[in-house]
């Protein structure tokens, strides 16, 4: 089945060929580099994907973990053979993918055995403070609600689908942080220089009254903290899963425990209750 398209790939491109600034990006790769600390292999050949991979590239040149880079653009179609990396990086961009399960498992068949995937993207709590005045105000304005702001997963989702795209040892976490701004427009700025505006293929296509985002501009002022400055939050989940390979951890066969927890933990299993109020059947 086609995935259903939830982004217009021209829009996004444009966005981005103006994109100039990259804090998001910076503090992500920073993070990632940190994260390759605490692997103890080393990866011949690395794949980075994103508009912003050549900056990404030039952050983590030299990391003690990494050796040849090749920066390559996001596409939902991948320009790499199977097996010929030994990671794979998607550079804070996979929550603008149609199809982020298909670019999964084209990386996990770019990855040779026992290859890593590390997928930074933004998660379900981003811009949750924008999202709730703009709907606010929109409503009040026009009676009804239009897509604003793209829809982003919960830890949960995205992490399901590295078991759907099937790679081994699937892990999601999550980290935040929160940028504080002038007003409203301040942060629309900065969302602009990121490249990080509307490009959903059902956007509005014509222009949005001033008077809407003055009224959320107002309702964002009341979230402003002590120095006049108006919160705006970025969840960053992070995917990491291994290409199957020899060697690696399985997990045992449900039944298949030869000792008791009870036992491990060298206490007395206590049964459940049976029956009574408020007890358990």
């Amino acid at each position: 089945m086609t995935p259903p398209r939830l982004f217009d790939a021209a829009i996004r491109a444009a966005r981005m060929a103006r994109a100039h600034d990259f804090p998001l990006h910076d503090a992500a790769a920073d993070e990632l580099a940190e994260r390759l600390l605490e692997v103890n292999r080393s990866f011949r050949d690395v794949a980075i994907i994103g508009h912003a991979a050549p900056a990404w590239a030039a952050r983590l040149a030299g990391h003690p973990r990494i050796g040849s880079i090749a920066a390559l653009p996001e596409a939902e179609t991948l320009p790499l053979a199977p097996g010929s990396v030994d990671l794979v990086i998607h550079a804070l961009w996979l929550h603008w993918a149609n199809d982020p399960v298909g670019v999964l498992v084209q990386s996990r068949l770019a990855l040779r055995p026992d290859g890593l995937l590390l997928a930074p993207l933004l998660g379900g709590r981003t811009l949750a403070e924008l999202r709730a005045v703009l709907a606010e105000a929109e409503a009040a304005e026009t009676g009804g609600l239009s897509p604003r702001v793209a829809p982003m997963g919960d830890i949960r989702d995205l992490g399901a689908l590295l078991q759907r795209a099937g790679y081994a040892m699937p892990v999601a976490d999550s980290t935040r942080l929160t940028l504080r701004y002038r007003d409203i427009f301040h942060l629309m700025r900065d969302l602009r220089a990121m490249g990080e505006t509307n490009a959903m293929a059902g956007r509005l296509r014509r222009f949005t009254r001033r008077g809407l985002f003055a009224r959320a501009g107002a309702l964002y002022a009341g979230l402003a903290d002590a120095e006049g400055r108006i919160p705006a939050t970025f969840e960053t989940v992070w995917l990491t899963g291994w290409a199957p390979g020899p060697g690696q951890p399985r997990p045992l066969r449900p039944g298949s425990a030869r000792m008791r927890l009870a036992d491990a933990l060298g206490t007395r299993e206590q049964p459940l209750p049976r029956g009574g109020d408020g007890e358990s059947p």
